[in-house]
């Protein structure tokens, strides 16, 4: 154990883990989980004038996620950022034995998990360094919350990183409109019940060291076909996406990374491994121009769902995408 409660990560060193008591729900104890990378002095030097000195992200993972890229966090590091990833209750570190994996009915209830992590981060704060600003980052599921959070919490937020945001449904507002009503009477009949499975595997393939991807990950967290879904957490998605097509009035400045294409298509395809093959990446970038008065929107040739886990051309452009943003944001 390391202090006041941290522990090595799943990760290794330098990460670190920290439970973030919850309450209970329904389904029992809840908790989210708070990671860190533990920084040395000389990290501390090193990149004491990057162009995030002085900014803390937290990052929030997607639907049938949690967080695994190291890259990721050595990378904003390495621009001057102190770096947090929370894994929401139900998700990932923090999903409990008989717990419905991700299950939530209202997206507000995020605000628990995220006023828990940023106590904890206030409190890692020097004696004195109070001139630290907050860059929520979010990936899909985590995009549309971290979104709609910081639209309600202006107070706390110095500029917003979208990673493939899921602001809209695939088949657009009208198809959402014509879809939601069905979704929220089954979710007032049964939050609960099964939804039929939708995801035929393809993003994970694109993933994967296993497959066609790069990378390695605990599949209990993250499985093959995603979480089940339910009619209750997808209503509270609808209802999410519906307030940001209404206008969040965001006033900092807004990062959007997307891929360039989308391919949402019954059968595999070789180009899958340089598309998103999860939103239609045309719809969201239009919704984002409902998020805020000042938002930047980057298309990345070649891009998968989660820009961080493209090929490595791919990421670095997301990476000095990220860097050149960082110079717009106000002190």
């Amino acid at each position: 154990m390391t202090d006041h409660g941290w522990r090595e990560d799943v990760l290794g060193a330098p990460f670190e883990r920290l439970e973030l008591p919850l309450g209970e729900d329904a389904e029992g104890p809840v908790v989210a989980t708070l990671v860190r990378r533990r920084r040395s002095p000389a990290d501390l030097l090193l990149h004491a004038h990057g162009p995030l000195h002085g900014v803390d992200v937290l990052y929030v993972h997607g639907w049938s996620d949690y967080f695994f890229q190291v890259e990721l966090a050595d990378r904003l590091e390495q621009l001057g950022a102190r770096f947090h990833a929370l894994d929401l209750r139900k998700y990932g570190r923090s999903l409990r034995p008989r717990q419905t994996p991700g299950f939530v009915d209202d997206l507000t209830t995020y605000d628990a998990d995220i006023a828990a992590a940023l106590d904890v981060i206030a409190a890692e704060h020097r004696r004195g360094d109070t001139d630290r600003r907050l860059v929520p980052m979010g990936h899909s599921t985590g995009g549309l919350t971290l979104s709609l959070w910081a639209a309600r919490h202006p107070e706390h937020v110095a500029g917003v990183v979208l990673n493939s945001p899921w602001l809209e449904f695939q088949a657009s507002a009208v198809g959402r409109a014509l879809v939601a009503p069905v979704i929220k009477l089954g979710a007032r009949r049964n939050p609960l019940a099964p939804l039929p499975a939708v995801d035929p595997g393809f993003y994970t393939r694109t993933v994967s060291a296993a497959d066609e991807g790069s990378w390695t990950y605990d599949q209990q967290w993250r499985p093959d076909r995603g979480f089940p879904l339910h009619p209750g957490w997808l209503a509270a998605v609808f209802d999410g996406q519906a307030t940001v097509e209404a206008g969040l009035g965001i006033e900092v400045p807004v990062l959007v990374m997307l891929s360039d294409k989308s391919m949402l298509q019954p059968r595999w395809d070789d180009g899958m491994a340089r598309a998103d093959v999860a939103l239609n990446v045309d719809v969201v970038a239009h919704r984002a121009l409902s998020l805020g008065s000042e938002v930047t929107v980057r298309r990345l040739h070649g891009a998968l769902h989660d820009v961080v886990l493209s090929a490595p051309e791919v990421r670095e452009h997301a990476y000095d995408a990220i860097a050149r943003w960082a110079k717009t944001l106000r002190h």
